[in-house]
């Protein structure tokens, strides 16, 4: 596989993506990083956000991703999320309702003292990944 990487996006529930890529750009725990064929090998962690990856005919496919691990081979990345979803998989009005659920929530804090600011700030930071992907925002 001269100039191709293989791609794998796997969650604990399927496989999402296996396909043949020239590039991947994924968000890593410390910001993004981009792997081309031939890349060193690394291990890391990944937070909320969008895998971009090149198709061999050019095309950009866009897929979300929930945390997890990125392992990087010369010619493999390997993606263990805790879930993802393809753009055509995203269902924009479950997100949009989670956007708006947990911004009311924000908005609740200076009130109660019992709402969980930091769950409600990663249910927000899902829902507005899970938009961009699917081309909402």
């Amino acid at each position: 596989m001269a100039g191709e990487l293989k791609l794998e996006v796997v969650t604990p529930d399927n496989a999402v993506v296996s396909d043949v890529a020239k590039m991947v750009v994924a968000p890593g725990a410390y910001g993004e990083f981009g792997v081309l064929p031939g890349h060193t090998t690394f291990l890391t962690t990944l937070r909320t956000g969008m895998i971009r990856y090149q198709e061999q005919g050019g095309s950009e496919r866009v897929v979300f991703v929930n945390g997890g691990f990125a392992e990087v081979m010369q010619d493999t990345v390997t993606i263990l999320a805790e879930s993802a979803e393809q753009r055509q998989e995203i269902d924009v009005e479950r997100a949009k309702a989670a956007m708006k659920r947990a911004e009311d929530r924000l908005a609740e804090t200076s009130k109660k003292e019992d709402i969980d600011f930091r769950r409600a700030q990663v249910a927000l930071q899902r829902a507005i990944a899970r938009l961009k992907v699917a081309g909402m925002t």
